[in-house]
């Protein structure tokens, strides 16, 4: 079969097309026949060599940490049932990016039919995240997922990387919260994106001042919630806009790291700090929220944007295109 293989660390030039034996399933397993692969950013960081102390995967691997397809082969103890299904699943760190990819019954989410397994595996990992950060930030009360108690409607919400492939997928949740939202983006193409998601206000993080006039659309109290999906100096600059009392929630870091905050002036603030590890689930809950997060999709309720495909041969220009910043939404790659 084909494979996307991360031959060594280094630029996209170490992913290449390879060869690999078909796997086989083993018991509790399935065999999928794979559609379509979910491409995170941190995935092209971790190619790179990023995050090893994080992140256990070395040279070579397999690309790919999570799949939509078709189940085409059952192991030992599986319900035969399965056989012919549309699925999603989360392999890991990796192992995804092929024409056909093992995975523990336990870890399949069934698909909806209606959705596209492209938009299925688009909301694999973003999906889910994002309906985390919702709960975790207080902005899921009455949907019937959660028991905790925030309250969604008006209030205030700041969401950075809102073009990106998760920033989109929280700009419509938040909105549906009834809560008020200003969106950051970079250039025409990617605020008018936000904009038309749902955002009551977008700003051009590229410009100066734009905390100003994020500032301006929050009202002088700031944010009541910052969910900031870049890091670094921007990240920085957002937290600044959180309201006393606020929660900040740092869940990206493509400028390279998380925003530099300072756990003292946040304190002093009264700002809760929130970060990806306040977002890490159990098996139960991932499987729970990529189920609702198929719903949604199936509903019309939620849309995961996809600003490219790419075919598994071009999994290198995927992660260049990615790297480039000139994409709004999700990268996916279809076998």
């Amino acid at each position: 079969m084909r494979v996307a293989r991360v031959t060594a660390f280094g630029g996209p030039e170490v992913l290449v097309t390879d060869v690999a034996p078909d796997p086989v399933a083993g018991p509790g397993e399935v065999l999928i026949a794979v559609s379509a692969v979910d491409t995170l950013f941190v995935e092209t960081q971790i190619r790179t060599g990023w995050g090893r102390e994080f992140f256990s995967v070395r040279p070579p691997y397999v690309l790919g940490s999570g799949i939509a397809g078709t189940v085409r082969a059952a192991g030992d103890g599986v319900d035969p049932a399965w056989l012919g299904r549309r699925v999603v699943a989360a392999l890991g760190e990796n192992g995804g990016a092929a024409e056909l990819a093992v995975a523990a019954v336990g870890a399949l989410v069934p698909v909806p039919d209606g959705v596209p397994l492209t938009t299925a595996a688009a909301l694999i990992h973003d999906g889910v995240t994002a309906l985390a950060l919702m709960k975790n930030t207080g902005l899921m009360k009455n949907t019937g997922l959660t028991e905790n108690t925030g309250v969604a409607a008006r209030e205030r919400v700041l969401i950075t990387g809102a073009s990106g492939g998760m920033g989109t997928l929280l700009v419509q949740l938040a909105k549906s919260r009834g809560a008020f939202v200003v969106g950051v983006a970079r250039g025409e193409r990617k605020t008018a994106l936000v904009r038309e998601l749902g955002a009551d206000a977008v700003v051009d993080g590229g410009l100066d001042g734009w905390q100003d006039r994020a500032r301006e659309a929050l009202g002088p109290a700031g944010a009541d919630v910052v969910l900031d999906g870049v890091g670094g100096e921007l990240g920085l600059a957002a937290y600044r806009l959180t309201a006393k009392g606020g929660r900040f929630s740092a869940h990206g870091a493509p400028t390279g790291g998380f925003a530099p905050v300072d756990a003292r002036d946040a304190a002093d603030r009264e700002v809760t700090l929130l970060g990806i590890m306040d977002v890490q689930l159990t098996n139960e809950e991932r499987i729970r929220l990529s189920a609702q997060a198929l719903r949604e999709a199936a509903a019309g309720r939620l849309r995961p944007v996809i600003g490219g495909t790419f075919p598994l041969e071009r999994a290198a220009e995927a992660h260049r295109a990615i790297e480039a910043r000139g994409l709004v939404g999700k990268v996916v790659l279809t076998v």
